[in-house]
């Protein structure tokens, strides 16, 4: 059966599996990020043990962003301007190109849609959104089937928001923009505005509902720019059981019955859902990645001259 190596690299951890989709996915190994050297080389030696062990067919990467994705650009695959420390301009591909396998790569919430669509929350749909609140806060937007891209990737973690001052006197703490939604509702802005680590905060403090209407804003902005079938929401935030219900409340009010598919309990459930994967979406994503790449490759015409094989063009997918 053929084999991909998946690889989630997160704001605080990397997920590392192998497998051809949610049946066969071996137990994954979990590593913290740290400097990106040591992140990476670590990760470099998992996946090569397991190449040894019986040839992979391809590597995926979901990863955090900002990351460029134009495969035609010198800086392909380097993570770009970010908030966290050291990884500004970290390649995530050279630690692989010894290999000599395809590689894709995406942002972890683009790897994580596409999972969920293919396996999880939003099978049968051909265009929906996955939103993941962690260390950061990410959105991938899939359409036709697809990833968007555009100039970049989707950023809307870093919309503004309406924030009142005098309700919520917590200032943000996005070093670009204070308090856009990641600066307000992310893991370390929950910390920053309690000063103690989003696990330990009770599931009905009053901070989830001001963590509530944030969402709800963006869902909101996702609601009336592309109009998804259903917005997925993720990460380790989210996994308090009572948020979601408390931004689909939000929401309802937000929309002010403008959208009346939209305006009703039951419709608002089945919009707004949690991960069907769950902590697997972005592994799997990656997988699911390179699992397209390879197909895509396969099917689509060559430019250059002459018929090459599937290896030879394959292997431009290292350049």
């Amino acid at each position: 059966m053929t084999r991909f190596a998946g690889i989630e690299l997160g704001g605080t951890k990397v997920v590392v599996g192998f497998g051809s989709g949610p049946d066969d996915l071996s137990e994954c190994v979990r590593i913290p990020t740290t400097t990106p050297d040591e992140t990476m080389t670590a990760v470099a030696e998992i996946v090569a043990a397991e190449h040894r062990k019986g040839p992979l067919a391809g590597i995926g990467i979901a990863t955090f962003g900002p990351v460029r994705l134009d495969r035609d650009a010198s800086d392909w695959g380097r993570i770009l301007a970010t908030p966290k420390p050291g990884w500004t301009g970290a390649d995530l591909i050279d630690p692989f190109r010894a290999m000599g396998l395809s590689i894709a790569v995406d942002t972890d919430v683009a790897g994580a849609a596409v999972a969920e669509g293919r396996w999880g929350a939003c099978m049968g749909l051909s265009d929906h959104a996955y939103v993941t609140v962690g260390t950061g806060v990410g959105v991938g937007l899939i359409c036709n089937g697809r990833p968007v891209h555009g100039k970049l990737h989707p950023e809307a973690g870093h919309l503004p928001i309406r924030r009142d001052p005098v309700l919520d006197t917590y200032a943000g703490c996005c070093p670009f923009h204070g308090d856009c939604l990641e600066g307000l509702v992310s893991g370390p802005a929950l910390a920053g505005r309690l000063g103690r680590a989003g696990e330990t905060i009770a599931q009905d403090d009053p901070v989830w509902g001001i963590i509530a209407d944030y969402l709800a804003q963006l869902a909101a902005s996702l609601t009336y720019v592309m109009a998804p079938s259903r917005i997925v929401i993720g990460g380790g935030v989210a996994t308090n059981p009572r948020l979601l219900p408390q931004i689909r409340t939000q929401l309802r009010l937000q929309l002010g019955g403008y959208l009346a598919a939209l305006d009703d309990e039951d419709a608002m459930a089945n919009y707004l859902v949690p991960p069907a994967l769950g902590d697997r979406s972005g592994v799997l994503g990656a997988i699911a990645l390179v699992h397209d790449l390879r197909a895509r490759a396969s099917v689509e015409p060559c430019a250059s001259a002459g018929q090459l094989t599937d290896h030879q063009s394959l292997a431009g997918d290292l350049r």
